[in-house]
């Protein structure tokens, strides 16, 4: 048997590749939904409406996607990477255009049956994008300054765009995530630190540049900072959002008050309770034994989605495995972290328990790229 025949056949093909997917980490995706759908029900008052029920369809028809996307070998991802890049760069500069404005932000395109927010597409787009580059070029040229620009570009240009919604968590979560992708591609850590050190520079640039003409933050931003760094300035504005979820937090103790027992998300003291805290929500009827479950569910799908990584040989699948591994961190992070007061609210939800349409679908589909990976690694005979 030659090598070619050996690799042909140790892939899974038709519907037997069922049976070859990573089904505990798809097992740990419906757990967190599900948490999800409780929580919803619960901050409504026990009724499965507005928000649980919806957000089960969702969680349905995701799940679906992303065995549809499973099936597919991962050689055709790797082939349309450019492709859906190309897509999302197109539908963020409709959102200039045709954008529908919500909470003082235009980040949504109103196809119908739902609003898209093209930056949520974007985050799985680089991602596959990065990982093919890197695919295609020779690990020897990763860090000579040409081939580092270039990935640079394709991280900046959608960022840009995504700032001018604005929206500064998204945009944040963008240079992040692609950063770690070039990381791990095995671009030298020196690129890095330079970063580092000019994010510094930017950073006292944007606080010398408040309440001047070339002003780079929004007001509004700026009292987000502000609210971070010490929200009793303004309880009852806009630090209210941040100390409303500390009082839930620290309510909550160690067992919580009890399912549907909440007092800050029930007499809606609780701001978003349904999406960007509903964490606090969590925690306050769950207490810290609830918020850590989620939490070790959370590390549980990063850890296997890691083991895949390295056990794939194939360049693209692990970059692009790790990629969308490391968005999903950076979800659940920043949420944590903003609801606990550790970072400035920057309107990053829950990844499967912020009610929500399109993230909730894309980052399905992104697992299911995950999926794909997993699926179609060559094995030993089967």
């Amino acid at each position: 048997m030659s090598y070619l025949e050996h690799t042909v056949k140790s892939v899974p093909t038709g519907l037997r590749k069922i049976l070859f997917m990573n089904w505990p980490l798809a097992i740990l995706l419906a757990s967190v939904a599900a948490i999800g759908f409780l929580m919803l029900y619960s901050v409504a008052g026990g009724s499965f409406s507005p928000w649980a029920e919806p957000q089960m369809k969702r969680f349905a028809l995701g799940f679906v996607l992303m065995l549809i996307v499973a099936l597919v070998p991962i050689w055709f991802w790797r082939n349309m990477a450019v492709v859906a890049y190309c897509i999302s760069v197109v539908l963020l500069l409709a959102v200039e255009f045709v954008g529908v404005t919500g909470m003082g932000a235009q980040r949504w395109i109103d196809v119908g049956f739902m609003r898209l927010q093209p930056s949520e597409l974007m985050k799985i787009t680089l991602v596959m994008l990065l990982a093919a580059y890197y695919d295609w070029l020779p690990i020897k040229k990763t860090s000579r300054p040409f081939w580092v620009i270039l990935p640079v570009l394709m991280v900046l240009f959608p960022t840009f765009l995504v700032l001018r919604q604005p929206d500064l968590g998204t945009a944040i979560l963008l240079m992040t995530g692609g950063g770690l992708v070039m990381f791990m591609a095995g671009v030298h850590w020196a690129y890095f630190a330079a970063v580092l050190a000019a994010a510094g520079g930017l950073v006292t640039a944007v606080f010398q540049s408040r309440g001047t003409d070339w002003q780079l933050l929004k007001d509004y931003q700026f009292r987000r900072i502000d609210t971070f760094l010490d929200p009793s300035t303004d309880p009852l504005g806009a630090g209210y959002h941040i100390t409303q979820s500390k009082i839930a937090l620290g309510s909550g103790g160690w067992t919580g008050r009890g399912f549907m027992q909440g007092t800050q998300s029930r007499l809606n003291f609780l701001p978003e309770k349904h999406t960007d805290f509903i964490f606090t929500t969590l925690a306050e009827e769950f207490g810290f034994v609830g918020a850590f479950s989620l939490l070790g569910l959370y590390a549980l799908i990063i850890a296997f989605c890691v083991t895949s990584a390295l056990q794939n040989r194939d360049r693209f699948a692990a970059l692009l495995t790790l990629g969308i591994a490391t968005t999903f961190f950076l979800f659940f992070a920043v949420n944590m972290s903003m609801v606990m007061g550790l970072a400035p609210v920057v309107g990053v939800p829950l990844p499967l328990v912020s009610y929500g349409g399109s993230a909730m679908l894309i980052l399905m589909i992104g697992f299911g790229l995950v999926q794909s990976a997993h699926v179609h690694r060559p094995r030993g005979a089967i």
